[in-house]
């Protein structure tokens, strides 16, 4: 159990937090939530010895491993598997004992090492590194590659990797997703899932917090409290609780009033004096319960587009990839000795994806799935007209007025200059004062409109860029990952954003909450083909986990020959990866509404078992928190069987 009494934290001269009284259980998948600068990583350096506490006492069981995910990756020449093999220490070093041992043919070293790798069960290690390699995207081929080659948000994967390499009692992940598309994203739950230790998790991303998290630990003004169950159940939670302090406050207010209101009547006469005192005492005594105060809700916009087009862009019969390194240049240089045929090589064009069709259309809101390196970058940018095609046409329509966002544009943005600079730049003839009232409206009110971005968060950074965005009033929207940097407030107002733009998009993120809320129908980038995703998230990560399952080799969706052109939008698709011809077997209808009533029902019982259990927690019950604790294990016992039943019905279907 980790325990926090009285506890403070400070970071310089500002106070993070303070009064913090609580106890995490071990087993427990806690996600802390808070918006940005509440002190999340800060309590996490603490937890890693990093960072002394300000006061009070914070408590981690005798000998308890901890694993975190380092910031850095220095530029290693050890290849990824050995670095990730590394996360395990003594595995790690009884395997370089026996490599040692065998060159040295020191035959009694290496049976040492062997009793000491069957001791610590490392023989199977190797294995595992490589599974979580294989997990985070990594393919096959890039696991004996140097970690010096690998760019900075592989290396990212890298650290994940080996944190979770590393055998641990405490396991702390921050913004694990940041760095992962949605394939991986979807290998993550499912591994954190099978955690036996106590895991802390800071994210921005929901879905994720609601599939993993059992807890949720919500930093707000200086202040921590725990609430059972996940985001979405904290987020109910929590509107209660403010709803019954608000109820709370106005009732106290309304007998304040009416008790001071007969204290002025009545305290100078003699013969309600008495009783004036009495109510004196009693206004004394009011717990003086704060009202609540409203967060500044984060709202933003995309300007809606002056013009637009029926027909935007279409690719047909597109080879989409990067042009050939220029033969001319490798041939002058005279430390290349390189033949012919090494010369044609490097002249010759690298094709990422093959004979796409892609049409996009007034009113499309399109999500890109697939792993990272499938393509969808390459097929974006495609879009954009950054990359020109290696065959096929292009054919975009003279008013398309793109806004781009790739996942470089952060780091694009002007040193020393303001936000305003940036908006001056677009158009040098438009006032001040206009720019002020835009930038307000992308929360960068009153001087912060003026400061420098050196100083801006990533968050704040990202937000500016959406900005610059908007402000060119484009009638389509290329977003390539854009929630990296963006806390959940930023995010949500993001996705309401997006929903209510009323030009086309189309956005490759691993943001399920986002992708799901903005896209009326997705496409799938993967094997050098565009193809259409006849489905939802859900439908995608059970096909994604089937195909992962499928020891043949391509699944039968992969292999499918992509079509010319995707449909119109309100074309209906065939199911992805369906055999013609072949009739689906018929579903049991009794057993699928007993099921469907079942999962409701728990659901029902689940939702009142966690607040219960959050108001035994708040009240420091802990003896009635025991047995609902256990109920509530039980029933996600029950409501995940259920639930996997029904998903194999609608599978078999």
């Amino acid at each position: 159990m980790i325990s926090f009494r009285d506890f403070a934290l400070r970071r310089g001269e500002r106070l993070l937090l303070s009064g913090v009284d609580l106890a995490l259980h071990a087993g427990w998948r806690v996600g802390v939530v808070g918006r940005n600068g509440t002190g999340k990583s800060s309590l996490f350096a603490a937890l890693m010895g990093e960072l002394e506490p300000d006061r009070g006492d914070l408590d981690l069981p005798g000998k308890a491993r901890i694993a975190w995910v380092a910031q850095e990756t220095p530029s290693l020449p050890d290849t990824a598997l050995d670095f990730v093999l590394s996360g395990d220490r003594e595995v790690h070093a009884a395997v370089r004992m026996e490599a040692d041992a065998f060159a040295r043919e020191d035959w009694e070293a290496v049976a040492e090492a062997h009793q000491r790798l069957e001791a610590l069960n490392g023989y199977d290690a190797t294995a595992r590194a490589g599974r979580l390699l294989h997990g985070l995207g990594f393919p096959p081929e890039t696991h004996e590659k140097a970690v010096s080659d690998f760019s900075g948000g592989w290396r990212v994967r890298l650290n994940v990797a080996r944190a979770l390499m590393t055998p641990s009692d405490l396991l702390l992940l921050d913004e694990p997703t940041n760095h992962l598309d949605l394939d991986a994203v979807l290998w993550l739950e499912q591994w954190l899932l099978k955690y036996q230790g106590t895991l802390l998790v800071i994210s921005h991303d929901r879905e994720f917090l609601d599939n993993v998290a059992t807890h949720t630990l919500h930093l707000h003004d200086g202040r921590a409290k725990l609430y059972a169950g996940n985001y979405t159940a904290f987020e109910r939670q929590r509107a209660e609780q403010l709803r019954q302090q608000q109820i709370a406050h106005e009732k106290e207010q309304a007998e304040r009033a009416h008790l001071q209101s007969f204290i002025d009547r009545f305290k100078a006469k003699a013969s309600k004096a008495k009783q004036a005192q009495s109510r004196m005492k009693r206004l004394a005594k009011l717990a003086g319960t704060e009202a609540v105060r409203a967060e500044r809700a984060l709202r933003i916009e995309f300007p809606q587009p002056a013009r637009m087009p029926n027909s935007l862009v279409r690719l047909e019969n597109a080879d989409c990839g990067y042009p050939p390194v220029g033969a001319a240049m490798a041939a002058s240089s005279s430390k290349v000795a390189a033949t012919g045929e090494r010369l044609a090589a490097m002249a010759a064009p690298t094709v990422v994806l093959h004979d796409v069709g892609f049409g996009l259309e007034a009113g499309d809101r399109i999500g890109l799935l697939g792993a990272n390196g499938a393509g969808k970058s390459t097929l974006v940018k495609t879009l954009v007209g950054e990359l020109p095609l290696i065959s096929g046409e292009r054919n975009a329509h003279p008013d398309m007025r793109i806004g781009y966002f790739a996942q470089h544009t952060v780091e694009s943005l002007r040193a020393g200059q303001s936000p305003i600079d940036h908006l001056r730049e677009l158009s040098p003839d438009t006032p001040t004062q206009a720019f002020r009232d835009f930038l307000g409206k992308w929360n960068f009110p009153g001087d912060r409109a003026f400061e420098s971005i050196d100083a801006f968060s990533g968050g704040e950074k990202a937000r500016l860029a959406l900005a610059l965005i908007a402000w060119r009033q484009p009638n389509v929207l290329l977003l390539d990952e854009p929630t990296n940097h963006l806390d959940l407030d930023m995010r949500e107002a993001l996705a309401e954003a997006l929903s209510d733009f009323d030009g086309a998009i189309v956005l490759v993120s691993h943001d399920r909450h986002l992708i799901g809320m903005v896209s009326d129908r997705f496409v799938r980038v993967a094997d050098g083909r565009v193809a259409p995703f006849d489905g939802d998230l859900d439908e995608y990560a059970a096909w994604l986990s089937s195909s992962r399952g499928d020891q043949g080799g391509k699944s039968k969706a992969s292999r499918a020959p992509a079509p010319s052109l995707l449909p119109a939008s309100g074309e209906k698709l065939p199911p992805q990866g369906a055999d013609e011809g072949c009739a689906p077997p018929k579903v049991d209808q009794r057993r699928l509404a007993k099921l469907e009533a079942e999962i409701a029902d728990r659901e029902r019982e689940l939702a009142t078992v966690e607040a219960q259990l959050a108001e035994a927690y708040a009240a420091g019950d802990h003896a009635a928190a025991a047995p609902l604790a256990s109920r509530q294990q039980s029933l996600r016992a029950a409501l995940d069987a259920s639930e996997a039943e029904l998903l194999a019905l609608y599978e078999a279907a």
